[in-house]
């Protein structure tokens, strides 16, 4: 393992800071802030409402206000990571990153306080006058021993969760990788002899949760600048030492390490040595957690111990303990049960949920970010930060823990449906479609439903409009539109929508002559024409769309989609011959995956597989993603040889031909083309890394290799998303509900085609 530090440079780190725009967050609205009835919501008058709701009953600030997923991180910078005393407007950086690290990996909204004050009782007052505004508070880079006291005081005085992460954070995570140690060496706690040098902030707390979880107080032996911390000591002691002052004739580290079944350290680099290591009990566990050097390094401790298992809070070492494993799922938790403290129960539980993860097989996914297996034993009894299970596997263990001990205000009553809903928090879905509803919000397009008689067409067209996205075009009868919105609670919304149709149309002998010109070639008369411009909802609606009165539209919500293209044919040239495709979205477990064509290409040739391959890097490209195209099939670069592989074989070439400025590469099955331990045996393929993109033989396999995932696999499916027609238009398959016809209408408006 390298001992490399990161190789980024001052001018990296300030350009970070500094581009798009200074810092590393901004205020984003979550209502609509668009019109003038959005504000009037928002604000004067219609804010009076939450006011006087939560005057008459405090706990509905949950309800109504972002107080239950808002944590303050709050510093003031005497204890700036290992940099000291900065003061407050210099931990500003480390406090707005530690803001956004809850957003990442617990979507836990965050603000950054710094406050301008070394008086203790100054901090205690601020920070508990800014109590009301949020669900917790997070204290950071505080010296000791004044943290101590804060924390305590902040603890008696505060009905939310108070929590020094510096102290507690550290403690978790060591915990967690000390309860895996001692598995793997078959050794218990309550028998360990445990030393920790370093008796600041996180060493208390580690040995304090130690204590909780069985260690027993003879057994630990505390050390600091000046030795061993004895009973009778008065050199540089404090209240919070003195706690953990044993009987004992051993005066230095030196004589504390021999016999020692643990060492912790949160001291200083070279603190411990070779023969310290050497002088140790039977397969010892070294926790060398000084930053940014520890005090051995595992290559130095496993020159004398073959037998130690070691962590450090390094990165490029194996067993890093990382505090972003604790503090955000320990915060989701506790904001989700409203809970009054994050108390011991809450840390064990939070430690043993990090432990038993590391015990699991580590997701394909998760290995494959770091370049090599991990599997646990000796070099791998911490989770990863990046383990995708921690965000639906450690909150649930917090909660249920605060909720025994009567920490809860708002109990959780359905635990599995919790555990689904974490899941959803940090879905890569998500992302996506921020970054979709952002463009689509900016297009405002007029979008076209042309199902207006559907109940979730209707309630998606009213998100859509009400959400400010742009303006919602119904394509029905006004009695029935009417009808169906007051059936289902939305009669308010009858007189927001618009309401099209061919009787209350001013352009019907307009789109009808467009029709006709098209069709009279095709068997169409003018009675025909006039029963699809008038009758059909589907002609209809493209038909507006191709005049430009609607800037998108979204349909197929109650219709086969094959019928509905056939009908969005009369209007567009949304067929093979013209280069349309369908490409289906496949998001699973935090891998993103385009499958094509899944609409328009029944039996497509090596021709319309090229052109399927620039649709598909077109929306890759929409979607964020760098395309990736790999051609797949039953056969691998020509073997073995198929007639029905031939044109799978043959497409690569074709494209190539056409010099497009993606990576693509073919033919491969479709493990070679998605792993890439099994594309190591073709040295000579193209793709740089795993494909993003597949390009199927037959409309049939894309079908079966779709739906399967989203059955068996549990796939999240978007799509399929038509491409490389003129407008803008996205169909829904029959099964969708509200959100889902939303969201396409989103993808519709945003242009993803």
């Amino acid at each position: 393992m390298s001992k490399s530090k990161s190789r980024i440079t001052p001018e990296d780190a300030l350009a970070f800071h500094l581009e798009p725009a200074p810092g590393k967050w901004e205020v984003s609205a979550t209502v609509p802030m668009t019109t003038q009835r959005d504000l009037s919501l928002a604000y004067s008058p219609g804010v009076a409402v939450p006011c006087e709701a939560i005057h008459a009953n405090p706990e509905t600030a949950y309800d109504y206000t972002n107080k239950g997923n808002l944590v303050a991180v709050i510093s003031n910078g005497t204890a700036v990571l290992g940099l000291g005393n900065l003061g407050a407007l210099a931990s500003k950086p480390v406090m707005e990153g530690k803001s956004v690290l809850f957003k990442r990996f617990a979507d836990v909204n965050s603000i950054d306080l710094e406050l301008d004050t070394e008086d203790t009782e100054a901090f205690i007052n601020a920070v508990k006058l800014m109590g009301p505004s949020f669900g917790g508070i997070n204290l950071e880079d505080i010296k000791a021993p004044e943290c101590f006291i804060i924390e305590q005081r902040l603890k008696e005085e505060m009905d939310i969760p108070v929590f020094h992460d510096d102290q507690h954070g550290t403690a978790v995570i060591c915990a967690a990788g000390l309860l895996n140690a001692l598995k793997i060496s078959g050794k218990k706690i309550e028998d360990c002899k445990i030393v920790l040098n370093g008796a600041g902030a996180a060493g208390i707390a580690c040995i304090e949760l130690l204590k909780r979880m069985g260690a027993r107080h003879e057994n630990c032996i505390v050390c600091d600048t000046k030795g061993v911390i004895y009973q009778g000591r008065t050199d540089g002691m404090n209240q919070w030492k003195s706690a953990h002052a044993v009987t004992t004739d051993l005066r230095t580290l030196e004589e504390a390490m021999e016999g020692a079944d643990v060492f912790l350290g949160v001291s200083v680099k070279g603190a411990v040595t070779r023969d310290m290591v050497a002088s140790m009990a039977k397969d010892p566990v070294i926790f060398a957690m000084a930053n940014p050097d520890p005090e051995i390094t595992p290559e130095e401790a496993h020159e004398v111990r073959e037998d130690a298992i070691v962590a450090t809070g390094r990165s490029d070492y194996p067993n890093q303990v990382n505090n972003v494993l604790g503090f955000p799922y320990l915060f989701r938790g506790a904001l989700d049960i409203h809970a009054r403290a994050i108390n011991d129960e809450m840390k064990i539980a939070c430690a043993e949920a990090l432990a038993e993860l590391a015990r699991e097989d580590v997701p394909d996914e998760v290995a494959m970010a770091y370049g090599k297996a991990l599997t646990f034993g000796r070099d791998y009894i911490i989770p990863t930060p990046f383990d995708p299970r921690l965000i639906y596997r450690v909150p649930p263990a917090v909660a249920r823990a605060g909720m025994d001990t009567g920490a809860a205000r708002r109990p959780i009553v359905d635990m599995d449906a919790y555990e689904l809903s974490l899941k959803s928090r940090m879905d890569p879905t998500a992302n996506i479609l921020r970054s979709i509803n952002t463009r689509a919000r900016n297009a405002q397009a007029r979008m076209i439903f042309a199902e207006g008689d559907d109940p979730r067409v209707l309630r998606a067209a009213v998100m859509y409009q009400r959400n400010g996205l742009g303006e919602a075009l119904v394509v029905g009868r006004e009695a029935d539109v009417k009808k169906k919105l007051e059936a289902a609670g939305l009669g308010d919304a009858v007189g927001e929508l618009k309401v099209v149709n061919a009787a209350n149309t001013e352009h019907l002998d307009e789109y009808k002559a467009f029709l006709y010109n098209r069709l009279q070639r095709k068997g169409m008369d003018q009675h025909d024409i006039h029963r699809l411009a008038a009758r059909d909802r589907h002609v209809f609606s493209a038909l507006m769309l191709a005049h430009g009165h609607g800037d998108a539209l979204i349909t197929g919500a109650t219709r086969k989609s094959a019928h509905v293209l056939e009908l969005i044919n009369h209007v567009f040239d949304a067929d093979a011959a013209h280069g349309a495709a369908g490409v289906t979205a496949l998001i699973h477990k935090g891998r993103i995956i385009l499958v094509s064509d899944t609409l328009v290409h029944e039996w497509p040739d090596e021709e319309d597989l090229a052109n399927i391959a620039e649709r598909c890097a077109e929306v890759a490209r929409d979607l964020g993603l760098e395309p990736r195209v790999a051609f797949v099939s039953f056969s691998t670069f020509g073997y073995p040889v198929s007639e029905r592989a031939e044109k799978m074989h043959v497409a690569p070439k074709v494209l190539a031909q056409r010099g497009v400025d993606f990576e693509f590469d073919g033919e491969m099955t479709v493990d070679v083309a998605l792993n890439a331990r099994a594309r190591e045996n073709y040295p000579f393929a193209k793709l740089t890394d795993n494909a993003n993109i597949l390009v199927v033989p037959a409309r049939h396999s894309a079908s079966i290799s779709v739906k399967m995932m989203q059955e068996l696999a549990g796939a999240t499916v978007i799509g399929p998303i038509l491409s490389g027609v003129d407008k803008p238009i996205q169909i829904c398959s029959t099964g969708s509900t509200v959100n889902d016809i939303l969201n396409m209408a989103l993808l519709a408006a945003s242009k993803v085609s």
